[in-house]
């Protein structure tokens, strides 16, 4: 239990790092510059302040409520939902991992919100032709791929190691 309750803080402590590392990073090169774009523009570069949440969802919402949503039940629910994941009994370390994740990318989109007046630091997009992602940052990459990771967890796909396959499972039964 202590390896894993050490795997969740691993994880949260240093998704915080690199976001907060890459997106102070981001602003000193890209603050007042064009986008920088990579690869045939697979890849750009541009500083955004998101005051939304993912893919700016809730921007246009009145200032005050923003900041009630996005700076005080955000946090609470990710405190709340972490605090019972990590209750209900025992994980599998890929759920251990994706709530580490999740946790470690809420608190680091959070901390821009707290210090920058409700506004999060983007500066990254993906495109392949006509198709492009809205602008994200680490924080954001750190809490799909945990969402990802828990979704696997939940549905099976990763049995712990030792733990017969749900297939070997289901025969026994």
């Amino acid at each position: 239990m202590a390896s894993r309750a050490l795997v969740f803080v691993a994880l949260l402590l240093a998704s915080v790092g690199c976001d907060q590392a890459t997106k102070r990073l981001a602003i000193e090169r890209l603050e007042g510059a064009p986008p920088i774009s990579l690869v045939g523009d697979t890849v750009r570069f541009e500083l955004r302040a998101n005051t939304g949440g993912f893919l700016s969802l809730g921007a246009g919402l009145p200032a005050p409520l923003q900041r009630v949503v996005f700076v005080g039940l955000v946090p609470l629910v990710l405190l709340v939902v972490c605090a019972l994941a990590l209750r209900a009994g025992p994980l599998s370390a890929q759920a251990v991992a994706g709530l580490g994740l999740v946790a470690g990318g809420g608190l680091g989109n959070w901390l821009d919100r707290v210090r920058d007046a409700g506004a999060v630091t983007d500066f990254v997009s993906i495109g392949l032709g006509g198709l492009r992602t809205g602008v994200f940052n680490g924080a954001d990459v750190a809490i799909v791929v945990g969402i990802v990771l828990l979704a696997l967890a939940r549905s099976g796909r990763a049995p712990e190691a030792g733990a017969p396959a749900p297939e070997a499972r289901s025969a026994t039964s």
